[in-house]
């Protein structure tokens, strides 16, 4: 091993065989602590955190769909709701066309 030390100093260096110990590894872990800590906290504060209030908005809006109300779907459809079901909505489209479509597949409501 001491021949590798003074053929290839720097493999040695790289492999943490210069001397000094472990002087470096006590603080490392601490750091590191910190540092996931603080990722995670950035994490949750920009992504986390935001989806789940539009979630609750979004379910807070689909349940208190009531006739008459005027919606848009996902899938684009404008209509207004005639009647609302345990899981699902009746939407008037145009002139005697009405579908049935599921409550989650209400996007928003028009004003």
């Amino acid at each position: 091993m001491l021949s590798l030390m003074l053929i290839f100093p720097d493999v040695a260096h790289a492999m943490g065989t210069t001397g000094g110990g472990e002087q470096g590894a006590a603080g490392g872990g601490s750091g590191m602590l910190i540092m996931l800590v603080a990722i995670f906290a950035i994490f949750y504060f920009l992504m986390i955190r935001p989806e789940s209030k539009r979630r609750k908005e979004r379910q807070s809006m689909i349940d208190s769909l009531a006739r008459h109300d005027k919606v848009v779907t996902i899938g684009g459809l404008y209509g207004d709701v005639i009647d609302v079901h345990e899981d699902r909505v009746v939407l008037k489209i145009a002139e005697n066309v009405k579908v049935e479509v599921a409550k989650s597949a209400v996007s928003s409501k028009r004003t």
